[in-house]
């Protein structure tokens, strides 16, 4: 596809792209360049060019480099604290439904300011303003602290600290995910998206695993958890403030709800990236089951509190032997094919999960989850990003926010519902068979998705 667009600095009347058939364009910028964010006068900097594929190419970009490896460091520290918030919740209510709940808090913040945040990240210095989102995530952390250490701690600072997270995600993740694509060179943005996922889960087999030995410690390990969260964040600011960024031109500077709807208008006139977006949103509605597993865990399984972090890791392994192999294999063909089967793979494992009685099964089953969500995510983001212009990165982040977080956190409610009214194990069973029905229906209906290639 090749799209045909102007963004103006002085124009401040909603803009209008158009579609045309054609190549895309070969060379795209990815996150911010070596020495900035990547233009098409200024291409990113390699520091050696490569000279065949390798599953690591993308690392060969010193400030890609910089922010995978702080964003391992900070990952390690927030997956660490996932695990403390859900367990903490249970400890204080043993309520499904008050787990389920959080999605409420986490939820309302992001359809409020998704929207504008993506205005925000095409708008503004990237680099900066991922700055100022790290250190508002290391202050919710010290609030956590805090509040668990001086014996404060209650639902509502829980909740009130989850909504103040999950606003500052709705800016967060458009700067990110806007930055990277000028990080790497475009022909490496598949091997630098897997790379994203593979480092993020290590951390997520590392940080629950750790967060499961602080566990036994009571309120004091709470309390080492969260800490350990906060100085996490200044890994990332670290990495960031070591990138040889310069100011990025050509962005949109008009910053106004007109602005902040672009990103719906060109989603109508890309159905592809419209039929993942949906489909994301479906699967994760129905397939949201971690939320569940302290209850789970401890009535279901049965299982000491010393094994939960397994159990929380155990998406995260299957995850990352996906990610591993997705970096081997490199550019995949049949990419909308894939994203169904992988998202069929995903219910399927989740069913696997929900039926489960015995400790090993149920860790099969979330690794299953991990594996299928990540070869899902690495082709959907792929779609995404090599069909979005480069001035439209941040806004199309903020409404792909509004599926892909918007569907979890939804879940997480329906998911403490049902489990309150049937059950906690046929709960999510039966979401992972919604999952599948809702894949295949998806394959029927839109034939465009399980038939869409890559471009050479």
């Amino acid at each position: 596809m090749r799209y045909n667009f102007r963004v103006s600095a002085q124009d401040t009347t909603p803009k209008r792209y158009t579609v045309e058939p054609g190549p895309i364009a070969p060379s795209m910028g990815v996150n911010a360049p070596n020495a900035a964010v990547a233009t098409a006068e200024t291409p990113p900097v390699v520091e050696e060019a490569p000279r065949k594929s390798s599953p690591f190419i993308a690392l060969r970009y010193r400030d890609f480099r910089l922010l995978w490896m702080g964003g391992f460091v900070s990952q390690t520290g927030s997956q660490m604290r996932i695990v403390a918030i859900g367990v903490q919740m249970w400890d204080l209510t043993h309520n499904p439904a008050a787990l389920g709940l959080l999605g409420v808090f986490k939820l309302v913040p992001l359809l409020l300011l998704s929207l504008f945040g993506g205005v925000i990240a095409d708008s503004f210095d990237r680099r900066r303003l991922l700055l100022m989102t790290q250190g508002v995530f290391a202050l919710t952390s010290v609030l956590l602290a805090a509040s668990t250490q001086f014996g404060w701690i209650s639902p509502g600072i829980i909740y009130g600290v989850s909504a103040l997270s999950a606003a500052t995600t709705a800016f967060d993740n458009p700067a990110r995910s806007a930055f990277v694509p000028s990080l790497v060179e475009r022909k490496h943005l598949p091997n630098a998206l897997s790379l994203n996922i593979i480092v993020w889960q290590i951390a997520t087999i590392i940080g629950p695993t750790l967060g499961g030995v602080f566990l036994f410690l009571g309120s004091g390990g709470f309390v080492i958890i969260y800490w350990i969260d906060a100085i996490s964040f200044g890994a990332v600011m670290l990495a960031l403030w070591l990138m040889r960024a310069r100011s990025e031109k050509g962005l949109q500077r008009n910053v106004s709800m007109g602005a902040a709807l672009d990103g719906l208008r060109f989603l109508r006139k890309m159905p592809i990236i419209m039929s993942t977006m949906s489909l994301d949103f479906f699967a994760t509605f129905f397939g949201a089951a971690m939320v569940l597993l302290p209850p789970f865990a401890e009535r279901v399984l049965q299982v000491d509190r010393l094994f939960w972090g397994v159990l929380y890791a155990a998406p995260a392994v299957g995850a990352l032997i996906a990610g591993l192999v997705m970096s081997w294999v490199g550019n995949v063909k049949r990419q909308g094919l894939l994203v169904i089967v992988s998202v069929i793979a995903y219910g399927a494992a989740t069913v696997v999960f929900g039926l489960s009685g015995t400790f090993w099964l149920a860790v099969l089953g979330l690794a299953g989850t991990g594996a299928a969500d990540t070869v899902s995510m690495v082709m959907r983001q792929t779609i995404r990003q090599l069909n979005t212009p480069d001035e439209l990165r941040g806004r199309m982040t903020s409404v792909n926010m509004l599926f892909y977080i918007g569907g979890p956190q939804l879940g997480e409610v329906e998911a403490g519902v049902a489990a309150t009214v049937i059950g906690i194990g046929p709960s999510i069973a039966l979401g992972g068979v919604a999952v599948i029905a809702v894949t295949a229906l998806t394959a029927f209906l839109v034939p465009s998705l399980r038939e869409y290639r890559s471009a050479d």
